[in-house]
């Protein structure tokens, strides 16, 4: 008699669907909306890192571009006039800027000084403008896999509850609620690692770019 139940309970389970959309139709309201906040998360994480990637790519060109032709120019206010109305590249928004500060300066007392701050601030802000999206990615790194854990406890609470009420502890009951909670485990995991990691690349990333600034806006100043 044991042996029928036990397979019976085995076959159940066997011809059970396991397949990810099952999963999802199956699940409760709140694994639902886990998995749905996941993959949404996963989403806009993956379009973030594809926009650093192309953007990291063209500003380091476009910068080196720029100063080539920067230091190939006759004179910084040359050079400045023949700029376009609307610049792309930070390292030309950053001298745009600083020289649009120094012609509009009525005193040319303590100007480096002037100039120093102006292209501090502009660093500043043109680095801010590269790292929009950053936290964005730390904050899916560090939560996606507590968020996905909560599904997981709560797809288990499901399956005892499921044993409590049938009263019957075969893997056909249980397995489901376990499968719909490794799935939002999964989730988050997959949601987690590619933010993580794209993250530290493009910090990396960042500082290179920033330090590449401050060394433009020091060979600047070294000609006003």
């Amino acid at each position: 008699m044991e042996a029928d139940i036990s397979s019976q309970a085995v076959g159940l389970a066997s011809s059970a669907d396991f397949s990810l959309i099952n999963l999802f139709l199956k699940a409760d309201i709140i694994v639902k909306t886990v998995i749905i906040s996941l993959i949404a998360c996963s989403i806009y994480s993956w379009a973030i890192i594809f926009d650093k990637i192309k953007m990291f790519k063209k500003i380091n060109l476009s910068s080196e571009e720029f100063e080539e032709k920067f230091w190939r120019s006759k004179s910084a206010e040359t050079f400045y006039n023949s700029l376009p109305s609307d610049v792309e590249d930070p390292m030309a928004a950053l001298f745009k800027e600083s020289m649009q500060g120094l012609l509009k300066s009525k005193s040319k007392t303590n100007l480096v000084e002037k100039m120093g701050r102006i292209l501090e601030v502009g660093i500043e802000k043109q680095i801010s403008k590269i790292e929009k999206g950053f936290t964005f990615l730390a904050t899916v790194g560090s939560t996606a896999p507590f968020i996905g854990l909560f599904g997981t406890v709560w797809g288990i609470m499901n399956s005892f509850q499921s044993i409590a009420i049938s009263r019957n502890t075969s893997l056909a009951i249980v397995a489901p609620g376990i499968a719909e909670a490794l799935f939002a485990t999964a989730l988050g995991l997959l949601a987690a690692i590619p933010a993580v990691v794209a993250y530290n690349r493009f910090n990396n990333d960042s500082r290179k770019y920033s330090q590449k600034l401050e060394s433009f806006s020091k060979r600047f100043l070294s000609i006003i």
